[in-house]
């Protein structure tokens, strides 16, 4: 493995980091082995290329301590490999990462358009003219077009520090198991009063009927003062449904003898596309709460805006 800087793409100020992997036999085992299930030409190259691009970052991720799942990738299906055109590498409470091979000389990475949504990132791998390394030129955090240049990519070597900013996504199938993120505490314990308040202020945050309630305290500028802001999540008992959908309901309240929300706070519910499916503002209310369902791996965000601060929490059901 070689750190080195990639003349293909410099610029006029810095040189961005690069990192060279070798394509050990095991990666050319595997793309050999994916590329006899292609029986057309043109399909059975691209599985090849895409193959090795993801065993690059792959390995890249693996010395960067990051935990990676090929097998549940979609790029080590052979079915979706001939369905699509897929490079994807699950990494596991982050998301998949596209690894789009780039051939000597490009200028572009291709980014066909059917991997522009559900993605954290694209790291470009370029192949040499042998197959036989593969250098990591850097990433992109999103795209909307099928040729992205090479130049403007972001420096590998701020790609671990993207990841780790990423919320993880929060598995609520775990949670009927009673197994919970950190941060997430049961409601009763977040919304309980002082005990200066009177007992039925107390019941009336206790009294709910969901197989599993959960709530957070919200960053969102307020902390410093005396109002705070909570997100609660409540998952309904599966048991008293026929249905293998889960129902959900998130809301939003205020916390500490606050009797109103910020009239301006605004609650929003985005499907796996990031497309707004619920939105509303608080104006004078008390609670801002939406009631939905959804079936078992589907996914979908939540997110809470209030001026120039916003708290995002991704969830999968």
């Amino acid at each position: 493995m070689l750190v080195n800087t990639h003349p293909a793409i410099m610029n006029s100020q810095i040189e961005p980091l690069t990192l060279t992997v070798p394509l050990a036999l095991a990666a050319h085992s595997r793309a050999e082995k994916f590329y006899r299930h292609q029986s057309n030409p043109g399909k059975a190259k691209q599985v090849y290329l895409n193959t090795l691009a993801v065993y690059a970052v792959n390995f890249y991720l693996h010395c960067q301590e990051f935990d990676t799942e090929l097998e549940q990738s979609d790029s080590w299906n052979p079915v979706l490999q001939t369905l699509l055109d897929v490079a994807d590498l699950e990494v596991p409470e982050y998301g998949k990462l596209e690894c789009r091979p780039v051939l000597p000389g490009a200028e572009v990475v291709r980014i066909p358009a059917e991997v522009w949504q559900d993605r954290i990132g694209y790291v470009a791998v370029q192949l040499d003219e042998s197959l036989q390394e593969a250098t990591l030129l850097g990433f992109v955090e999103a795209v909307n077009c099928e040729e992205f240049p090479l130049r403007e990519l972001r420096s590998l070597e701020e790609l671990p520090g993207y990841l780790n900013n990423i919320k993880p996504q929060i598995d609520l199938s775990q949670w009927l198991e009673g197994v919970f993120t950190a941060g997430w505490q049961a409601v009763e314990d977040l919304l309980k009063p002082p005990q200066t308040e009177l007992a039925f202020s107390f019941r009336s945050y206790t009294a709910r009927s969901a197989a599993v309630s959960r709530g957070k305290l919200l960053d969102l500028g307020l902390q410093q003062g005396d109002r705070q802001i909570a997100l609660l999540v409540d998952l309904a008992d599966l048991a008293l449904t026929a249905s293998p959908e889960m129902d959900i309901s998130v809301e939003i309240r205020p916390r500490d003898g606050q009797t109103e929300l910020p009239p301006d706070l605004q609650l929003i519910v985005f499907n796996e596309d990031g497309k707004a499916m619920m939105q509303a503002e608080a104006g004078n209310c008390e609670t801002l709460k939406f009631e939905f369902s959804g079936e078992p791996g589907e996914q979908f965000g939540v997110r809470v805006v209030l001026g120039e601060f916003s708290v995002t929490e991704n969830f999968l059901i």
